[in-house]
């Protein structure tokens, strides 16, 4: 579609055409001619002749030349050989409506379109009637051979649909009253996008390309086997409200996020947002886009639109993403409806994404830049004449794009169908999509998943990330270094607890037996039930951080040569199965630290029930609880002089900086202890001591001063009210432990 005048260049007059497929009826034929042509000239309904006229850009045609080409797209490629005695409406029409047709004769200068005072609009329609009266007669007794023609007039049309709305919209927006074409159906969505997610495919030998079925452009073909490494696709396109927090990050002053030419073409035209956005006179830093509907409001849901190659490029890499090729796209794309925001919806802008899970926005809303440069397909051959120019000649320095777009015309395209623009261009309905490589191991899956709870918890209306990520290499330094602090009395009265109970426990450990823990850390307190149980066989740490569980896993080995060391890298919430060294064995489970305390009183009851399945029937599970008490030695516990807990607190976000690609500033948060007395329990909480906006895997959020995350609760039990949240899951008390105080227990649940 790329230069304005046709969208993916005549095909052969047999592109892609199933040989088996049948033919139109007659009725049929002209049916959907008339129909097809019906809907240009609907199109056309709320512009004046003025309108239809102008020439806003050499890119741009007028509407009016528009409504010309097709129909003498009509009259040479179909009339003139096929309908005996037909006369052209007017010779001269053949140097003026041409397109850029070599083999076809000289034509007028495409950026002189607009000059084209005659004929008249009115002229222009006779043409258009004459030859739509002749196409009648071609077609009374169906399509016959001429049928893969028609097929390919009818898209050449529909394209010129699209093209018709892209010109008139860059018309309006050059206009001081800035008109709309037609007034709003739709909404602004009113609420921020779900969070940016990406879907993952495990790639290999596909195939892609028109697969014969009905009418494709000659580009889409010949249909091929490709290779693709693994790879994840976001879930939807890229938000105004995304592409703003690029812009206030610099996005358009920044030249190492853009390629070379990119960046020499946005500072030589300016470039410091999408095409058609304003900044608000009466609302600084509030944006207005020039829409088919006018001048709008921004909506921060929807998809960015109408930015260049060069533009998504740019942002892609400020995400630490990229563009998707366009065999990842088609593949990814295979299987799913093509249903969407198309012109048939009457909306003529694209809308936020819709609401579920999975791929969205595939199909209509944007055209959706890839990084696949326009070329031939293997074994791609253009056919011979006139009709051979309108693909394959355009086969250089042009970029894919795909999907559709508000402005196509419903049913136009599919998954194969190849669009094409220069990568400088911004008028047509385009839009981003991210992909990124796949890494093929289970810490790449912890990963993922570590992206996803932080996006989603960031998102929420109190801002939270669940505090199993506390516990990387240097969190779990730092929380051992916590342990040895004056005021946290609960690792030193837990540990002193578990060396004068050890020989109890050890005496209900079956021989053979494997130890379970949930959670590595440094195994301080695994090593006393180790020591006064020889009898446990094989020692299984389940954690989501490698580091820790690796370094864990080694210090175990080296001191316990004997023993069978099985970690497992995994969420100990989610956990399936047990490793295979620890399967057909006693277990007896090891949650120690009070960490169950974290869980809200259901997550802690759903946590429970999941170790129960995991452990199995006949397990033991043995839990540290920590106790009710004065809440100045809570606060002060969770809140220390030294500030090593606000430093492990602080390392979450080092983290997310870390292994998402985070911008967080440490210090411009603060470590807040607070006692909540209704839900008796500890929370720790992240605050912002200032406004500002952090980027977290390609999505921006906004923290108001003041604004917390909440990163930790530690609950604080009694053993009868313990005792009763694990018979919920299932499970049964068997023993009790209490220490002198400051109080803590272990407790032995039977399953």
């Amino acid at each position: 579609m790329v230069q304005s005048d046709d969208p993916q260049r005549l095909a052969s007059p047999l592109a892609q055409h199933a040989a088996a497929a049948p033919h139109a009826q007659p009725s049929s034929a002209v049916h959907r001619f008339r129909a097809v042509r019906q809907a240009t000239e609907d199109l056309t309904r709320a512009l004046t002749p003025e309108d239809q006229l102008a020439q806003s850009m050499p890119d741009a045609s007028p509407t009016k030349w528009h409504l010309a080409h097709v129909t003498w797209f009509w009259e040479t490629f179909l009339l003139v050989p096929n309908l005996a005695g037909y006369k052209p409406f007017d010779p001269r029409f053949h140097y003026l409506f041409n397109s850029y047709y070599e083999a076809l004769g000289p034509r007028q200068p495409r950026p002189q379109r607009g000059l084209l005072t005659r004929p008249s609009l009115d002229d222009v329609i006779a043409y258009r009637a004459h030859v739509d009266a002749a196409m009648g007669r071609l077609l009374a007794d169906g399509a016959g051979e001429l049928a893969p023609l028609l097929d390919l007039g009818l898209a050449h049309e529909e394209q010129h649909q699209e093209l018709i709305l892209m010109d008139i919209l860059h018309l309006f927006a050059q206009s001081p009253l800035q008109p709309a074409y037609a007034p709003p159906r739709h909404a602004a969505h009113g609420h921020p996008a779900d969070p940016l997610r990406f879907v993952g495919y495990e790639g290999g030998l596909v195939e892609i390309g028109h697969d014969g079925a009905g009418f494709g452009f000659d580009n889409e073909g010949p249909r091929h086997k490709v290779w693709l490494e693994p790879f994840e696709l976001a879930d939807r396109l890229v938000t105004n409200a995304e592409w703003l927090a690029f812009m206030a990050d610099g996005g358009y002053r920044r030249p190492e996020l853009w390629l070379s030419e990119g960046w020499a073409r946005a500072q030589a035209e300016g470039w410091d947002a999408p095409l058609y956005w304003q900044e608000t006179a009466s609302e600084p830093g509030g944006w207005s886009s020039m829409t088919l509907h006018g001048l709008r409001p921004l909506d921060p849901a929807a998809p960015v639109a109408h930015v260049s190659f060069y533009e998504a490029e740019a942002y892609a890499a400020w995400t630490g993403a990229r563009l998707p090729t366009e065999a990842e796209w088609e593949h990814a794309a295979a299987g799913l409806s093509v249903a969407g925001n198309f012109m048939g919806t009457g909306r003529l802008a694209p809308g936020a994404p819709p609401p579920g899970a999975g791929l969205r926005q595939m199909f209509g809303d944007l055209w959706e830049w890839t990084r696949s440069a326009y070329a031939p397909y293997p074994g791609f051959q253009p056919a011979g004449g006139a009709v051979g120019e309108y693909n394959g000649k355009f086969m250089a320095g042009q970029f894919v794009l795909r999907g559709g777009a508000t402005v196509t015309p419903t049913g136009h395209t599919r998954a194969s169908y190849r669009n094409f623009f220069y990568p400088q261009q911004r008028w047509m309905f385009s839009g981003v999509r991210l992909a990124r490589d796949t890494v093929r191991d289970a810490q790449a899956e912890v990963t993922r998943e570590f992206e996803a709870d932080v996006l989603e918890g960031l998102s929420r209306p109190q801002k939270a990330v669940p505090p199993k990520y506390f516990y990387d290499a240097e969190g779990s330094r730092l929380f051992e270094a916590i342990t040895e602090l004056a005021e946290y009395y609960p690792t030193r009265t837990e540990v002193g607890l578990l060396r004068q109970i050890a020989p109890e426990i050890a005496k209900i450990i079956s021989p053979g037996a494997v130890l379970v823990e949930f959670g590595s850390g440094a195994s301080t307190k695994t090593r006393l039930l180790l020591d006064a149980a020889p009898q446990i066989a094989v020692y299984a740490p389940i954690d989501i951080s490698r580091a820790a569980l690796d370094e864990a896993a080694a210090a175990i080995r080296r001191d316990y040569p004997k023993l069978t060391v099985a970690p497992l890298l995994d969420d100990f919430t989610r956990a399936l199965s047990l490793p295979a060294a620890a399967q057909g064995r006693p277990v007896t489970g090891f949650f120690p630290g009070s960490t169950i305390g974290n869980f809200t009183p259901e997550e802690a009851q759903a946590f429970l029930a999941g170790a129960r399945g995991l452990l199995g029937g006949g397990s033991r599970f043995l839990v540290g609880i920590d106790v009710v008490k004065n809440p100045a030695v809570l606060i002060a516990a969770y809140d220390d002089a030294l500030g090593v807990t606000a430093a492990f607190n602080k390392n979450l976000l080092g983290r997310i900086n870390r292994e998402l690609g985070a911008d967080f500033d440490l210090n411009a948060f603060a470590h807040r202890a607070i006692w909540n007395a209704a839900e008796s329990r500890i929370e720790m909480h992240l605050e912002s001591l200032k406004d500002q906006r952090v980027r977290v895997a390609g999505s921006a959020f906004a923290f108001a001063r003041g604004e917390t995350i909440h990163t930790e609760n530690s609950a604080k039990f009694t053993i009868e009210r313990f005792a009763a949240l694990a018979q919920k899951a299932g499970w049964t008390l068997e023993a009790n432990w209490l220490s002198e105080g400051p109080a803590f227990a272990v407790v032995s649940l039977l399953a």
